[in-house]
């Protein structure tokens, strides 16, 4: 009785601090409901009737969130900072014009432009979406440092455990919410109302979501300058079993990475380690992030792991980050700068001023550190230096010096190889036309043909095939030993006037593999279900006349003939006919015509497996 009763109170604390979250942050829970109507008016709308606006929509949820996350930390730095009611009004002010100016900084500037991107309406660039989620980014951390604040009752280290705390306090109870309320739908739904939409589903992970985030922001106790809460000694308290898991499972997981990566290190010296350059950025993210935030957590243990760790991890980090930085200028060397590469930049600065100023100044680092992060966050979103502009000034300075040396660059227009260059070079100038090629938000220069990446304009302005790199099958395994064959659909005339429908495919489903449509003939009404639910990715079709079946097949004989004439091979892309990407099947009833606008079929010999991709362009029906 006593634990139910102690499960009850904590229970009820929770919920009840979820409720005072709207007296105390009400500008963040207002956004955050706003969020959350937007994101239910869109689940209502169907997506023909939400295309055109889907724009807005983005814009909103964007502002939304900016707005929800600023007021945060602008209600936090007022309420520890200054007494009275004047700075708490001004601070939720605050907050919403942060959401109205990122709002109308998206809607009037940040939008691309049909014309050039071939779509029917305007989207969020990538770029504009980039900048409010640094803004969002700045506004969280703000709000960590504020919340440790004032420094007799707090710091950054404990706040920022606070702050992870609630985030999983939040997600339990979140997750239990919605999968509750999911039981239940889904109870009705089996035994009450059959045909209930699916889009309660969606509704109900919507208003979880919206709970999740009172419950987060609820925990935090409160900041009003001069009082003391209670509740922050136990938010900010790590329990017995969390020391347990930093100190005594994260520590020696963290150690261990250090030695593998030390090993690493000692096998770059001697020539014979051989990685690929996203696996190592991938490994050094990980070991950076969680290496540096592991260290501010248990920046008041005093175990004798804990402090060796503290000791160690920061001399260790550098040593493996002066190896990763070879292995970047390795990398910058071969194929310059991308996204990848300029990620991978700022991470490894950020990297190694951290463990410098852990060595030297140890905690009191620990803002100096995140105003370091945010500062670089910044930068990565302005103009010329982000990470939008840089690597494309870098790619087309890379691609220039290629084009130049090859005479295929003269009074600024692209002229054909007169002679097919040396492979290395065909491989580089692939490389570098593809990355600019499809890579947004790009300013290209006048000579830069926007359709460069396709096989056909590369071959006819370049003078020979697109060339990529033959990979070594003993150099690490993985993706390089996938065999594969990509075929796009190609331009042309396609012959439907036998055919009296056209069945689109593109819809909300086709995302998870299911198409369904119901056409009403002359001689019947016909439902047509597409759906892939092999796990390798072979789709499966069936037709039904009334109750009827009249046709029930998977598409593994379509699959076999393409593998067949386009046997996979490494980083094969063929040209196909247009024919190749069509498959006629007919009954007694109905002629179909299916039309794909991509197929891929993926062969992993270590693995021994084989995965498909079917993307459908169109069906085309007939009746008899």
């Amino acid at each position: 009785m006593f634990l139910i009763n102690t499960f009850m109170r904590s229970i009820s604390k929770v919920f009840k601090g979820s409720a005072e979250a709207f007296k105390t942050f009400p500008a963040s829970i207002g956004c955050a409901l706003a969020f959350a109507v937007v994101t239910m008016i869109r689940i209502q709308l169907d997506w023909p009737q939400q295309e055109p606006y889907n724009f807005l929509f983005n814009c909103l949820h964007w502002s939304f969130a900016l707005g929800a996350i600023f007021s945060l930390a602008a209600i936090t730095a007022a309420k520890s900072r200054f007494e009275g009611s004047r700075a708490f009004i001004a601070a939720n002010l605050f907050g919403l014009v942060a959401a109205a100016l990122a709002f109308l900084g998206l809607y009037f500037f940040g939008a691309t432009d049909p014309v050039t991107t071939g779509s029917q309406y305007a989207t969020v660039t990538g770029l504009a979406a980039a900048r409010v989620g640094v803004a969002m980014l700045l506004s969280f951390l703000a709000f960590v440092v504020l919340a440790g604040y004032p420094k007799d009752q707090s710091d950054f280290a404990r706040s920022l455990f606070m702050t992870t705390k609630a985030f999983f306090i939040a997600l339990i109870y979140g997750a239990v919410i919605t999968g509750g309320a999911d039981g239940v739908a889904g109870a009705v739904e089996a035994l009450l109302y059959h045909n209930m939409s699916e889009k309660v589903y969606m509704y109900i992970a919507t208003l979880s979501g919206f709970l999740m985030f009172t419950i987060f922001v609820g925990y935090f106790p409160d900041f009003r300058k001069g009082k003391i809460d209670e509740h922050r000694e136990v938010a900010q308290k790590q329990p017995r079993f969390i020391e347990i898991l930093f100190v005594y499972i994260m520590i020696p997981i963290v150690m261990a990475l250090t030695v593998v990566l030390l090993i690493w290190a000692g096998r770059t010296v001697i020539g014979i380690a051989q990685i690929q350059f996203i696996q190592l950025y991938s490994i050094a993210t990980a070991y950076a992030v969680g290496g540096i935030w592991l260290h501010i957590m248990v920046t008041h243990h005093e175990s004798g792991l804990a402090k060796f760790y503290r000791r160690v991890y920061p001399l260790a980090a550098l040593v493996i980050l002066a190896f990763e930085a070879w292995a970047l200028m390795q990398q910058l060397g071969k194929s310059g700068l991308k996204i990848t590469e300029y990620s991978f930049s700022i991470i490894w600065i950020i990297a190694v001023v951290s463990a410098v100023l852990l060595i030297v100044i140890k905690a009191k680092s620990h803002v100096t550190i995140i105003a370091l992060t945010c500062a670089m966050a910044v930068i990565s979103v302005l103009p010329a230096i982000g990470y939008h502009a840089l690597p494309v000034t870098d790619q087309v300075n890379r691609l220039e010096k290629l084009l130049v040396s090859q005479d295929m660059l003269k009074d600024g227009k692209l002229v054909p190889a007169a002679a097919e260059p040396d492979r290395a070079v065909r491989e580089s100038i692939t490389d570098a036309v593809d990355y600019l090629a499809y890579t947004s938000d790009a300013k290209l220069p006048v000579w830069f043909d926007k359709h460069l990446g396709e096989n056909d304009v590369f071959r006819s302005k370049l003078g020979f095939e697109k060339t990529w790199p033959e990979y070594d099958n003993n150099n690490g395994g993985g993706k390089d030993n996938v065999l594969s064959t990509y075929l796009y659909l190609p331009g042309g005339a396609l012959d439907i006037s036998n055919y009296r429908w056209a069945i689109s495919t593109i819809n909300e489903k086709e995302a998870q593999g299911k198409v369904s449509t119901t056409i009403v003939g002359e001689k019947g009404t016909y439902e047509i279900n597409w759906s892939v639910t092999s796990g390798n990715g072979i789709p499966y079709l069936r037709v039904l006349k009334g109750d009827k079946v009249i046709l029930e097949q998977d598409l593994k004989g379509y699959i076999d003939k393409i593998s067949a004439k386009y046997p996979p091979g490494k980083s094969k892309s063929y040209e196909p006919q247009l024919e190749d990407m069509c498959l006629r099947l007919e009954t007694p009833e109905v002629n179909l015509l299916l039309v794909f606008n991509n197929v891929q079929i993926n062969v992993d010999p270590q693995g021994d497996t084989i995965n498909y991709w079917l993307s459908l362009d169109a069906i085309y029906m007939s009746e008899k």
